[in-house]
């Protein structure tokens, strides 16, 4: 890297850094510069009411059914585990979203703009994204990537793996909840390419889904882009394959919640006490993932100071997983202000790249 370039890097990145403790939006844990780039760590503080374990954990278990937020899955346990599930035969959607980008990463990058940079929400490993970092740095001198994340760990390797592999790579990293990191997106002086990769956005009720495109579309400039990976609608059996795998990592994963609660909250949950499973509810096209009590059972929470019982049969609901067809997709995007661009998709149809602009004024 030539030092102009270099410099140019460090000179974005430190008025990004200046502005945002101006503001007072985050703390900053964690700065390293190296030689083969740089990495900035950030710490976005959480926003809503009910953003911490204890006060989420209490509400959420006193609906019915009982519930757990689905944001407390992704720990760096969790977040191990998910991207073992990634690997998984049956699990199609990584499979076949890295396909897409595979043969068409270079159209992507050339329809978003050149000197661009990119964001990307819920960026765990970005091994999928090293393909799009890839065809834009052959496309541009250097690139700036912002990795978003709510587990801390795997942001900080991953940052740190990038740089060493890509020296023309500036990195600045969000430790954040989505709705959270909005407010706190760097700024370039080209187009910016916004990811959510993943089909994450399925994680998200329609509400939530709309109203977070809302708040991304509020952050964008005209010439800003926004690349969404959305699982499509498809027979219920392939689906329901894909969160009930035979090897039991996705029952690892959704278990791991309860260890979570166990260390955090001096809770007595008995993982081997309930029993993972993710039906696919044709009606409302998603998954719905949760674990049954195997038992009649009482869980003490001693930090809540509760306990809860649990029926012989009862769940808790944990996780959507939403599916599109193109007319729920072109539902969720109104109001937005965001209107489809390009679409990219595998040659069955069972997933697509939607590159989306905003609406003209």
């Amino acid at each position: 890297m030539t030092s102009h370039l270099r410099n140019k890097m460090l000179l974005r990145n430190d008025l990004f850094l200046k502005a945002e403790r101006r503001r007072g939006g985050f703390d900053v844990s964690f700065i390293r510069e190296r030689m083969t780039g740089t990495i900035d760590f950030l710490r976005v503080p959480p926003t809503r009411p009910n953003e911490t374990i204890e006060e989420a954990v209490r509400e959420s278990l006193r609906q019915t059914p009982k519930a757990l937020p689905t944001r407390f899955l992704y720990d760096d346990a969790g977040s191990e585990l998910f991207e073992r599930i990634t690997a998984l035969p049956e699990y199609y959607p990584t499979r076949t979203e890295t396909e897409i980008l595979r043969r068409r990463g270079g159209e992507i990058i050339e329809a978003a703009g050149y000197d661009l940079s990119m964001i990307e929400f819920g960026s765990g490993s970005s091994i999928k994204t090293r393909i799009l970092i890839e065809a834009a740095l052959d496309r541009q001198k250097c690139l700036s990537y912002a990795p978003i994340d709510i587990s801390e760990g795997f942001l900080r390797e991953t940052a740190e793996s990038l740089t060493q592999r890509y020296d023309r790579l500036n990195v600045t990293a969000l430790g954040a909840e989505y709705f959270d990191a909005i407010q706190h997106l760097p700024q370039h002086t080209g187009p910016r390419l916004i990811m959510f990769l993943g089909s994450n956005i399925g994680n998200l009720t329609h509400t939530e889904a709309n109203d977070f495109l809302l708040r991304i579309r509020s952050s964008m400039g005209p010439q800003d882009r926004v690349l969404l990976g959305v699982d499509q609608v498809k027979e219920p059996a392939i689906i329901e394959a894909a969160y009930n795998d035979r090897a039991g990592v996705t029952a690892e994963f959704n278990k791991n919640l309860l260890r979570r609660l166990n260390r955090e909250l001096n809770a007595t949950f008995m993982p081997t006490a309930f029993r993972h499973h993710a039906p696919y509810d044709t009606r409302f096209e998603r998954v719905e993932m949760r674990l049954y009590s195997l038992m009649e059972q009482t869980v003490a929470i001693q930090d809540l100071g509760e306990t809860v019982e649990f029926q012989d049969g009862e769940y808790i609901h944990t996780e959507w997983s939403h599916k599109y067809s193109p007319t729920s997709f072109s539902a969720l995007l109104n109001g937005t202000g965001l209107a489809v661009q390009d679409l990219w998709m595998d040659g069955r149809g069972w997933y697509g790249l939607y590159m989306l602009r905003p609406e003209a004024a």
